[in-house]
């Protein structure tokens, strides 16, 4: 079956480039996009950048695609966005893999910071600025070295305009709390397999084991794996290890 990847917060698709090459040996298609607000997709303003905004453009990007069942793999932003879609159409998916990101309705202290920073017209410019996206994906990392040009050259360029900034402020923050009560509700019901890869020493997301403990929780037959080495942007320094984790789950 297909695998589909979705990315999260500042990032877009290319963030799981490097997976990609060790998924190869998966031998099924492996696909990824840009979600609204982000990357090289539109971004558009005045809009609420909600659950069924997302769910309407993954049954969209699949239906263009011809693919019915999929595998997914979810990370920050992307976890509840494919997680609600998820619950809604479980007979779509046929295994699921979720790395460092946001799941139940109760937000840590760090993320009830950022979405008041998202709303604060001076905080957001900052935090949305080239330096304040440095920031960021510095913070997200355990080893700063791998904040490369490249990479913070790529994390950019999507938002080198002011109204691609506030943007991608306002598809940060979009989700609503309903939405997130509603996978907490239906994540048990969830029967196929399911993989859980996460970094351990995440600053963006501090309080990740504990969500990823009440995952296995919810999801027994979940095969969970903590990286003592990485941060929250994983896929940036553990991409072979993770891909080949990846591709043996999605091969069954």
């Amino acid at each position: 079956m297909p695998a589909f990847l979705v990315h999260g917060n500042p990032d877009t698709s290319r963030l799981w480039e490097r997976v990609i090459d060790g998924l190869e040996p998966y031998g099924e298609e492996i696909v990824a996009a840009d979600l609204p607000g982000f990357g090289a997709s539109d971004k558009p303003l005045g809009v609420r950048y909600g659950f069924e905004l997302f769910d309407r453009m993954l049954d969209g990007f699949l239906a263009k695609l011809g693919i019915v069942e999929v595998g997914l793999a979810v990370h920050d932003l992307g976890g509840p966005i494919g997680l609600h879609w998820a619950v809604r159409r479980p007979q779509r998916l046929t295994a699921l893999g979720i790395l460092n990101t946001l799941v139940y309705p109760e937000f840590s202290e760090a993320v009830l910071q950022f979405i008041k920073a998202c709303s604060t017209p001076e905080l957001r410019d900052q935090l949305t600025s080239p330096d304040g996206l440095a920031a960021a994906m510095g913070l997200g990392l355990a080893d700063e070295s791998h904040l490369t040009d490249e990479v913070l050259t790529a994390v950019r360029e999507p938002f080198r305009t002011a109204e691609s900034r506030r943007a991608l402020a306002d598809a940060g923050i979009g989700l609503e709390p309903e939405g997130f009560v509603e996978i907490a509700r239906l994540l048990p019901s969830l029967g196929m397999p399911v993989r859980v890869i996460y970094g351990t020493r995440d600053r963006i997301l501090p309080d990740v084991a504990e969500t990823m403990a009440r995952v296995k929780a919810d999801l027994p037959q979940a095969e969970v794996t903590a990286l003592p080495e990485c941060g929250h942007f994983l896929q940036e320094e553990a991409p072979e290890e993770i891909g080949t984790m990846l591709a043996r789950f999605f091969a069954g």
